[in-house]
């Protein structure tokens, strides 16, 4: 990120030092997450980082709104997506898979890892995965699927997920796009067509040359 320190007196904004806490976050963890560190990587004053934050517990409040907002929040929003058949709502949520803008699985591995030692961000946890596994249910269930299936089939896709993040294995993005018609297959018993498989790759066609994001 450019960041324009021509404006004498510049103290930065909230979203520039929220952006400079999740690269220290996704790094070192959220023990690394200080005001100083901070301030040293912006190349700004600690006072300034006062300016928008009462004090450290603010901006790792900030961290948490924001992993809940992207990666539940498009998690859901990819559930709700509309689709004509239960491999299109599949592809949907996998785009969450694809595309870290969509679901960041650097930030997802750094807030497990903090809640393994915070009870806070642990109960936050639990909601954010009781919250995802609703929301894979309701499309099974959408589609026809009688619930206590469509539970089963919703958290052995979801767990399935985090397993990879946890796991923080690594696909080459062609691997990774190869894979998903069967696993598409595998967690709904039906196979895209032709056509849904052609329409997801082209919506990912620019990350072609990138790692796949687990």
């Amino acid at each position: 990120m450019k960041i324009d320190r021509s404006e004498r007196g510049w103290r930065g904004t909230p979203e520039v030092w929220l952006d400079a806490a999740y690269d220290l976050l996704v790094e070192g963890g959220v023990e690394a997450v200080k005001v100083m560190p901070l301030a040293e990587k912006l190349g700004l004053s600690r006072t300034s980082f006062y300016w928008h934050f009462p004090d450290r517990e603010a901006l790792l409040a900030g961290l948490l709104d924001r992993w809940q907002a992207q990666n539940t929040g498009n998690l859901v929003a990819r559930c709700e997506a509309e689709a004509s058949t239960i491999t299109e709502a599949m592809l949907n949520l996998f785009d969450c898979w694809i595309d870290p803008a969509l679901f960041d699985s650097r930030l997802e591995f750094a807030m497990r890892t903090w809640s393994l030692t915070d009870p806070s961000v642990a109960a936050a946890m639990t909601r954010a995965d009781d919250a995802r596994i609703a929301a894979i249910t309701a499309v099974f269930c959408r589609f026809g699927y009688a619930r206590a299936e469509a539970d089963a089939r919703a958290r052995t896709l979801y767990l399935t997920q985090v397993g990879y993040i946890v796991l923080r294995s690594n696909e080459d993005f062609d691997t990774r796009m190869e894979r998903i018609p069967a696993y598409v297959l595998t967690f709904s018993g039906k196979a895209p067509n032709a056509v849904e498989t052609a329409a997801f790759r082209a919506r990912h066609a620019v990350r072609s040359s990138e790692p796949a994001k687990t």
